[in-house]
């Protein structure tokens, strides 16, 4: 099995665990946490495996490190919806993996008694690719957003757009590869040691 759950990063002087939102609330968000090789700067990145994550946690992060931050909700190392916030109240979003998203976003039919056995449809497919398409035009807004979100945390990227496109239409077999090679593309400092390696749950 591959990893389910968050990628939070985050800036700041002190442990991202320090945080309030991490605290005796309940939530279960410092259960089964595994942190990734900081970057130069404060950047740090935390690997969820369990509690559940709302949307106003990243808001609430934000204000606490005084600076932008994102998370990515990630579905067995396959699929992850990144979502940025800045400290002016902008937010982007953005999937990683197009082509699994797509499968997993794409509606049923109301008449569809057996999920599996529309699956292994033609008219499965084509809508797999309908879907595809659509989340494929939101691409340059989405790194749009991604390249201001980045410009606001003050960090220097020399990326263009196209190559941030590029970069979110890309597949990778662990898609935790694509959030870090997308935080390495948008300018924010490389870590030190080797890309962290995902942590895959245990069955």
């Amino acid at each position: 099995m591959g990893f389910s759950g968050h990628l939070v990063f985050a800036r700041s002087e002190r442990p991202l665990l320090e945080a309030p939102l991490f605290g005796s609330n309940g939530l279960g968000l410092r259960d089964d946490v595994h942190e990734w090789q900081p970057r130069p700067g404060g950047w740090q990145t935390l690997q969820l495996e369990q509690g559940i994550w709302e949307d106003e946690h990243l808001s609430t992060l934000v204000e606490w490190t005084g600076a932008p931050a994102c998370v990515a909700d990630v579905s067995d190392s396959s699929i992850a919806l990144v979502a940025g916030l800045d400290t002016n109240g902008r937010r982007w979003q953005a999937w990683l993996n197009l082509d699994h998203a797509a499968a997993l976003l794409v509606a049923e039919p109301e008449d569809v008694d057996d999920v599996s056995v529309w699956m292994a449809t033609p008219e499965f497919e084509e809508a797999i690719g309908h879907k595809r398409a659509e989340l494929d035009a939101k691409v340059p807004v989405d790194a749009e957003g991604a390249l201001m979100w980045a410009s606001a945390a003050g960090v220097q990227t020399a990326a263009q757009q196209p190559r941030i496109e590029e970069l979110l239409r890309t597949q990778e077999t662990f898609v935790e590869e694509l959030f870090d090679a997308l935080l390495d593309e948008l300018g924010f400092p490389e870590a030190v040691h080797s890309a962290p390696q995902p942590q895959e749950a245990t069955a």
